[in-house]
């Protein structure tokens, strides 16, 4: 994959999950690689684990959840990598309760981490792509962005949200024939601890995705600057559900055990 060979990539949540294994695929592949969380033991494991095979990574503590530091962020990673090529919005937490049991600075926190955080993650670096005429935005959105489902009402608003801006602002590189590629991703449930205890009723059709081959289709799709990426294949027919009667897409949705994957949910709040 040599669209990677020295690319400079910052990834926001690369102290676990999928953020982790992206960064180490990508540098793998001969890029440089940033990552921020605000998980610090977590960043030091993965930098060590990236040192066992030989790779290097940039680590940044970062609460996203504030602005400011994402304005510092964007300062230090000025200064050592010079510019971002790559930027992957990949950070986010889930509450997964119901919409009236979340407390005010759930939500809150929902909006700033999943929404917020992608929005000035963008403003901070999109500048500089503009100005080399060359980039990439990687939104990692969620199933849960292109239908709403029970529990995650919060999760689901910041997610539908990620969607349109990605859409949004493909528009706007088309329209003004800026060299700037967007991926928006869109998996349904993994196999992280963020979504420990979700259950699937058909796994044949709406597995639990492992993690690993999560992160390995996202690495090909942006290698090969897909725009979009939803996982499974089923989750493609959302687009033609939506032409349906509102009752009989709610009874396809009700009938495939969607609203019913969070009732088993424990979960931890943590960056995916």
């Amino acid at each position: 994959m040599n669209y990677y060979a020295n690319k400079r990539v910052l990834i926001t949540g690369g102290a676990s999950g999928i953020g982790k294994l992206l960064a180490l695929k990508i540098a793998a592949a001969g890029a440089q690689v940033a990552i921020c969380d605000i998980d610090v033991e977590g960043m030091d494991r993965v930098r060590s684990e990236a040192a066992a095979k030989g790779l290097s990574l940039l680590c940044f503590t970062t609460d996203l959840s504030r602005r400011e530091q994402i304005d510092t962020l964007a300062g230090e990673v000025g200064k050592q990598l010079g510019g971002v090529d790559i930027l992957v919005n990949n950070a986010g937490i889930v509450t997964g309760k119901p919409f009236m049991a979340c407390s005010d600075s759930e939500i809150e926190r929902s909006l700033a981490v999943n929404m917020h955080a992608h929005i000035w993650m963008i403003r901070a670096f999109l500048p500089g792509m503009i100005e080399r005429n060359a980039g990439h935005l990687v939104t990692i959105a969620s199933a849960a962005g292109i239908v709403g489902v029970a529990r995650l009402a919060d999760y689901s608003a910041t997610k539908f949200a990620c969607f349109g801006l990605d859409e949004a602002l493909r528009g706007e590189f088309r329209q003004r024939r800026q060299r700037i590629h967007t991926t928006v991703v869109c998996p349904y449930f993994i196999n992280t601890g963020m979504f420990a205890g979700v259950k699937t009723r058909f796994s044949f059709l709406l597995p639990i995705l492992k993690q690993e081959r999560v992160a390995t289709r996202i690495f090909k799709a942006v290698a090969h600057r897909r725009r979009r990426l939803l996982m499974p294949l089923l989750v493609y027919a959302v687009g033609p559900l939506r032409l349906l009667p509102v009752r009989w897409m709610d009874f396809i949705a009700d009938l495939l055990g969607i609203n019913r994957a969070m009732d088993q949910f424990l979960g931890r709040s943590s960056h995916d």
